[in-house]
C-alpha cells in the first residue's frame, strides 16, 4: 500500500488547451478513491498522469513518499486496468496473468539454466513463486477453473476479471482503474462492482478509479472526487456529496434521479429569506444567508411525497415503475419535478391526473452563482 499525493497538478496540451488545473488530492493508504465527472472533465487525464502515461505540466505527484514526475511508468510500482481488457489472444488465462511477472523475472534465461544447476534451481523457485501468485489471484477472483482457457472462450465479465487478476499478481503499491466496467452490460457491471468492492476489502490496497457513472462511484468509493472542466468541484464521502453538495453541478451530478431545482427571486425579511417562484413563495431554512437577487432550491426526488394538499400542485406527466419504487414526473407551474415514490403509492396515480406534493424537511439552497448558501 502507499499514499498518493497530488499537489497543484495541471496538464496543458500544445496550443494552450488546459485539460486539468490545480488538482490537490491526498489518497490515503488503503483508500478507494473514485474520480467522476462528465466526458472531458479531466478525470482520465489525471489518472494517466499518476500512471506516468501523460506528462505533468504543473505541480507534483508522489507515490509512497517518492516524487514520480520524472519516473517511468514501469518504475512507479503501479498496476493499471483499462477499459479495453488488452489480453493476449494466443495465451491462456494463466499465462496472461503471469506475463508481467515473467517479463520481470531475474532468472529468465533458459540457456543459462542448462549450463548452471544453481541457476536452474533459482529459476524453478522463481517460476514456483510466480505460479503461486497467479493461483492466489485466481482464487480471489474465481478464475481457477479458467486458467487453461483462451480469452476467446471467456465472457466479457470473465475477461475483465483476468485483467484485474493480471494487476493483482504484481502486488503494486497502487491500483489504477480507467473505466474498467464500461464495456459490460448493466447486470455484469453490477456484479463486477460488488466484486471490486469485496476485492478491495480483502487486499486492503490503495485504489484510484475513474468512471463517468455516478452510481458506480457511489457504490465503490470511500471518497469521491467530482471534476468539471479540469477542476475539482468537491471531494468527500458518498454521503457527504449526496447530503451536502457544495454547488449545483455536484448536486445535479450526484444522485439518481437527478436533483430537482426551483429558481426564483430572493425575498428578505430581516434575517429570514424566502424564494418567490411561479408557483408561490417558499420559506428558506433558518440560517440561510444569500447575497444574490436570484437563488434556487434543490430537492431530492426521494424526499417528495404525494399529499392531500401541498405547495407543489400539478399534473402527472409520466410514471415509470422500477420494482419496489417508481419515478413520477410532475409538471407544476412551468417546472418539472421528479419524485421517487414507493410502488404502492404510484399505483394509485394516473398519468394526466392532478397531484399535490408536500415540502420535504430537507432542501438545498444555492445562490445565483450556483454555490451552496450557508
Amino acid at each position: 500500500m502507499a499514499e498518493v499525493i497530488l499537489k497543484s497538478v495541471g496538464k496543458v496540451y500544445p496550443g494552450g488547451m488546459r485539460a486539468v488545473q490545480g488538482v490537490d488530492l491526498h489518497v490515503r493508504h488503503g483508500e478507494f478513491i473514485v474520480l467522476v465527472g462528465p466526458s472531458g472533465c479531466g478525470k482520465s487525464t489525471t489518472l494517466r498522469m499518476v500512471a506516468g502515461l501523460e506528462e505533468i505540466s504543473e505541480g507534483a505527484i508522489s507515490i509512497g513518499g517518492r516524487v514520480v514526475n520524472d519516473i517511468a511508468p514501469s518504475e512507479r510500482d503501479i498496476a493499471m486496468v483499462f477499459q479495453n481488457y488488452a489480453l493476449y489472444p494466443h495465451m491462456t488465462v494463466g499465462r496472461n496473468m503471469a506475463f508481467g511477472l515473467e517479463r520481470r523475472r531475474r532468472h529468465g534465461s533458459l540457456l543459462r539454466s542448462l549450463l548452471s544447476p544453481a541457476y536452474a534451481a533459482e529459476r524453478r523457485a522463481e517460476s514456483a513463486r510466480i505460479q503461486a501468485r497467479v493461483d492466489e489471484a485466481a482464487g480471489l477472483l474465481g478464475l481457477r477453473p479458467l486458467l487453461q482457457r483462451m480469452p476467446r472462450e471467456l465472457s466479457g465479465g470473465q475477461r475483465q476479471r483476468v485483467a484485474v487478476g493480471r494487476a493483482i499478481v504484481r502486488d503494486p503499491a497502487v491500483f489504477l482503474f480507467d473505466e474498467p466496467l464500461s464495456n459490460l452490460d448493466a447486470k455484469l457491471r453490477g456484479e463486477m462492482r460488488t466484486e471490486l468492492r469485496i476485492l478491495h476489502r480483502r487486499l486492503g490496497a490503495t485504489m484510484m478509479y475513474v468512471t463517468h457513472d455516478q452510481e458506480e462511484a457511489m457504490g465503490l468509493a470511500d471518497r469521491i472526487v467530482v471534476m468539471k472542466d479540469g477542476l475539482v468541484q468537491q471531494i468527500g464521502s458518498p454521503s457527504e456529496l449526496y447530503d451536502r453538495p457544495v454547488n449545483r453541478f455536484v448536486a445535479s451530478f450526484i444522485g439518481t434521479p437527478t436533483m430537482n431545482f426551483i429558481e426564483g427571486d430572493v425575498e428578505r425579511d430581516g434575517n429570514a429569506h424566502a424564494l418567490r417562484w411561479a408557483g408561490g413563495r417558499i420559506t428558506l431554512p433558518a440560517g440561510t444567508t444569500l447575497t444574490t437577487a436570484r437563488a434556487a432550491i434543490g430537492i431530492r426526488p426521494d424526499t417528495l411525497a404525494p399529499v392531500a394538499d401541498g405547495p407543489f400542485r400539478g399534473t402527472v406527466q409520466s410514471i415509470e415503475f422500477l420494482g419496489d419504487r417508481a419515478d413520477v414526473l410532475i409538471e407544476t407551474s412551468g417546472v418539472r419535478l421528479n419524485a421517487r415514490v414507493p410502488t404502492d403509492s404510484a399505483r394509485a396515480m394516473r398519468e394526466g391526473a392532478s397531484i399535490a406534493l408536500g415540502m420535504p424537511s430537507v432542501v438545498h439552497v444555492f445562490d445565483g452563482d450556483g454555490q451552496r448558501a450557508s
